[in-house]
């Protein structure tokens, strides 16, 4: 007994840096931009002390409410498509016999791309003028689209860039949820004449429902916080039509040197994805039981 307990004295004693480390690598930066956000805090100028006047000040905002929304819309419209579509894929991947495993492994690619080489990807095959995507508008006989320079295409446009990018990832960690299923369920709904449609929706998406949780809760995280593709194609534009609350707050900082408003975006932007987050771990713990 006295042996066990100095084994795991001794594990404790090894792992406490590692654990300081984490916890001050996390908790520094967070507590400083609490910190910044009440402060009145701008570039050259003394810090000078604003308790909630950064938050009262953005409540005020109109581009702050304009950015909430455009976070929010773009992400349950991300969200939503690559859930879909890659819970299609995955039940695609699912019943091929030949070359899934090739299928897979080019699916990776898109999502280990570095955001700059999507972007400017992006960026060629949606230029109104010489882009791919217009010239196969004009060869279907369509009109002709300005993409990422519309105010009212700029987020769908958007969410499909991120859905072509993501919707590989889902499709993998749903893929894993189908083939950890139990076989003889199925067999049990064939033998008793169970059409197709009828076993996706009765068996198979009850069951994957903590998976597709799951995978909400891992691009949710992403979305909320979306900001690398956003910068590249557009900077908030055309306009402030895709000036979501990251990309807002690092213009405030970065562009208008107001870091103590800048910061208090950014921890209104983290209460949000942590509120995201503990709503769709709530919501897999009830679909697990």
């Amino acid at each position: 007994m006295s042996q066990s307990i100095g084994t795991q004295r001794q594990l404790a004693g090894l792992s406490t840096p590692a654990v300081v480390f984490t916890l001050v690598l996390i908790a520094f930066p967070f507590a400083y931009t609490v910190w910044l956000s009440l402060n009145d805090v701008t570039m050259g100028n003394v810090p000078r002390f604003a308790g909630m006047g950064n938050y009262g000040a953005m409540l005020r905002d109109a581009e702050f409410w304009n950015g909430l929304q455009i976070t929010l819309v773009l992400y349950v419209l991300s969200l939503a498509l690559q859930l879909v579509l890659g819970t299609w894929v995955a039940l695609l991947l699912h019943n091929a016999k030949q070359m899934s495993g090739l299928v897979r492994t080019l699916m990776i690619s898109p999502f280990v791309l570095p955001p700059v080489v999507v972007g400017m990807m992006w960026l060629v095959i949606l230029d109104p003028a010489i882009g791919a995507a217009n010239w196969l508008l004009q060869s279907a006989g369509l009109p002709r689209s300005d993409w990422l320079a519309s105010p009212l295409w700029v987020i769908p446009t958007v969410a499909l860039i991120d859905t072509w990018q993501w919707t590989p990832y889902v499709a993998l960690i749903v893929l894993g949820g189908l083939q950890s299923l139990p076989p003889n369920v199925y067999e049990a709904a064939q033998i008793d004449g169970a059409s197709r449609g009828r076993i996706f929706r009765r068996i198979t998406l009850p069951l994957l429902l903590p998976t597709l949780v799951t995978a909400a809760i891992l691009r949710s995280v992403d979305l909320l916080r979306f900001f690398d593709i956003i910068y590249i194609t557009t900077q908030g534009g055309p306009g402030n039509a895709s000036n979501t609350l990251n990309i807002y707050g690092f213009r405030k900082g970065f562009e208008f040197f107001e870091i103590g408003y800048a910061s208090a975006l950014m921890i209104t932007l983290s209460t949000i994805v942590l509120g995201a987050v503990l709503v769709l771990t709530q919501a897999r713990k009830r679909v697990a039981w």
